[in-house]
């Protein structure tokens, strides 16, 4: 891979840009409170790099021991966004990932387009990127909101990127970068480059049998452009 050869890098956000430090899991708690009157702890019942949907369904059916309705979703996911803006705010564990302000600037000065990957549905993943000041760097992306698929919605953010440029952009001139095995498969969907990282739950050893191209321990340093 070459300078050249790179048009664009999509980014992942939780565990990859940024930590929550929790705030995440607290407002679906206070979201599943408000619309059930129930307790809910999303980390019995998901794992790392789940959309927002399945988050959703995944905690309802393990609380409630039923599959949501459309309506009950729709209810939900909004309550829980609305609750972030607090918990954001309020979490004292949350932080921009090392590196990450730095990498960001330095692929702007390449002239590269620079968008987001995530799970979130779009209206959370900018309440997240807002606390850290790093909205601005990004003009397109895919969300949980596009697809509970992270390889569709992956394929998603690359499409919208294209238009963006205005020209084609071929996947295998992307680079998918995010810190869970999800989100190496969603870059492979994609037939993009994948790059893991560290700085989540997984180490480079686990993040490595996922066969990315590249695994690094952070963003510090050895990005590969």
């Amino acid at each position: 891979m070459t300078e050249n050869s790179v048009r664009a890098v999509v980014f992942d956000i939780d565990g990859t840009l940024l930590t929550t430090g929790g705030a995440g899991a607290k407002a679906w708690a206070r979201a599943f409170h408000d619309e059930f009157g129930v307790d809910a702890d999303i980390e019995d019942y998901t794992e790392g790099g789940m959309p927002d949907h399945d988050v959703c369904k995944s905690t309802f059916e393990g609380v409630m021991g039923r599959t949501p309705t459309e309506r009950e979703i729709a209810t939900l996911i909004p309550t829980y966004v609305g609750h972030l803006w607090d918990t954001i705010e309020e979490s004292d564990a949350y932080r921009v990932m090392p590196g990450v302000p730095e990498l960001l600037l330095r692929l702007r000065r390449l002239g590269l387009l620079l968008g987001i990957t995530t799970g979130n549905v779009e209206s959370a993943a900018h309440i997240k990127l807002s606390r850290g000041q790093l909205n601005h760097h990004f003009t397109f992306g895919g969300y949980g909101s596009d697809s509970p698929d992270r390889g569709v919605l992956t394929r998603t953010a690359i499409e919208r990127g294209q238009r963006m440029l205005g020209s084609p952009l071929l996947p295998e001139h992307v680079i998918v970068v995010g810190d869970t095995p999800r989100d190496v498969a969603a870059a492979r969907f994609a037939n993009a480059i994948a790059v893991a990282v560290a700085t989540g739950h997984f180490t480079v050893e686990q993040l490595a049998v996922t066969s990315p191209d590249h695994v690094l321990a952070t963003l510090e340093h050895d990005f590969p452009i």
